[in-house]
């Protein structure tokens, strides 16, 4: 029987599969957003809200699931969530109404939310420091070839069948992954807790760590620009500049392009800067990208690359911040992964639904100036933080 073993490509490719599986489960069906809107009569706000009940139960998911596999195990917790993302991916398949959709999705996330966090926690279980950092540059570079090919995928499947198809894709997908994990992957966890499980006074021993505070807000902060335009792209690059679902799919891709390149250059530069030198490159991107995304959009150029080019510079700032961040976050407590693995996710997602929903009720008007404008401020803001807890984060 094959086992997975750490430093080996396949175990690295599993652990991205994993966290993979929640930008799968939107990419999918992103070129099929617009088309849903109108077949529930939905409009621009109800459509988009299926986007951000996603990351509303992805963020409620994380509280739970680090918490139980600090104590019960990474692989049994992590089984759980498969399952419950597939029973609600076939909820999501044959929605009538848009309510439907939009349960469908909260419970869909609420499953894909496990993945995430224990591939993480299982990241911090197997390995330590700038070698975590790097593993997670690895795996940031293999998913993202994920969400690189799901938008141009789903846009042939909704071509071809209709929006329902990408979520029978997405079930193919997680149900292959869960027979994987159950006969490859071996539990990490090496020392479950036997204390009482309180998940709020682990979270308040966490957030008592101020350079904890400071490495989730700037993963919050870069994942929050990138999923205003995950949330916004599709209205503003099919909508105002009348791309068809696969020319879509091929513009979103380029900018999954940048995320990869990110990953690449943190995995070459962490151990010879270290995580926060990684994540200043990475910071500088993210507010660059979306200063030069508002430049060209205000100057009207009327090509979606004013839109999809600076996005690829953002979205390599992603790729040198987040795994970084994430890492740096949960390397002061390797007793407590799951946790620390959970409340970064719950702030992150909570945050980025915020974000997705203030881009719905900004596009509705039908302009795309607003998106470039919320991407610019949470890339300035990301940089800000940055180098004014230069101090704090040298003393914690």
């Amino acid at each position: 029987m094959i086992k997975l073993r750490p430093d080996t490509l396949a175990m690295t490719a599993t652990l991205a599969m994993l966290t993979a599986l929640g930008p799968l489960a939107t990419d999918f069906y992103l070129p099929s957003v617009p088309d849903i809107a109108v077949v529930f009569r939905a409009g621009t706000a109800g459509a988009q809200a299926t986007l951000s009940a996603f990351l509303f139960g992805f963020a409620a998911g994380q509280i739970v699931y680090g918490p139980l596999s600090d104590r019960l195990g990474r692989k049994p917790v992590l089984l759980f969530g498969l399952a419950l993302f597939a029973v609600a991916t076939v909820v999501c398949a044959f929605a009538v109404n848009i309510e439907m959709l939009v349960a469908g999705r909260f419970v869909q996330a609420l499953g894909a939310s496990g993945p995430i966090v224990l591939g993480r926690a299982m990241v911090r279980d197997l390995y330590e420091g700038p070698r975590a950092g790097r593993e997670l540059a690895r795996m940031g570079m293999i998913m993202g070839v994920v969400p690189a090919i799901a938008p141009v995928l789903g846009g042939v499947l909704h071509d071809a069948f209709g929006w329902r198809s990408t979520f029978i894709a997405s079930l193919f997908f997680a149900t292959c992954l869960a027979v994987w994990i159950v006969a490859a992957l071996p539990e990490t966890l090496r020392r479950r807790l036997d204390e009482p499980l309180s998940i709020l006074k682990g979270y308040g021993l966490l957030l008592r760590n101020r350079p904890y505070r400071v490495y989730v807000g700037l993963v919050g902060l870069a994942y929050g620009g990138l999923f205003a335009f995950i949330s916004g792209s599709s209205f503003v690059l099919m909508g105002v500049y009348r791309l068809t679902p696969i020319q879509f799919g091929l513009s979103f891709a380029l900018g999954v392009l940048g995320f990869i390149a990110g990953t690449i250059v943190a995995q070459r530069l962490v151990g010879r800067l270290g995580l926060d030198g990684v994540i200043r490159l990475g910071v500088l991107c993210l507010a660059g990208g979306g200063a030069l995304m508002t430049a060209l959009a205000l100057i009207g150029t009327g090509s979606s690359l004013e839109i999809s080019g600076p996005m690829a510079l953002y979205a390599a700032g992603v790729g040198l911040t987040m795994p970084q961040g994430q890492a740096a976050a949960m390397m002061p407590f390797p007793e407590r992964a799951g946790s620390a693995s959970s409340l970064l996710g719950l702030c992150q997602m909570t945050f980025a639904a915020f974000v997705g929903l203030l881009v719905g009720r900004l596009l509705a008007g039908g302009a795309a100036l607003p998106l470039p404008i919320v991407i610019t401020a949470i890339g300035l803001a990301a940089m800000a933080l940055f180098f004014t807890t230069r101090r704090l984060r040298a003393a914690g």
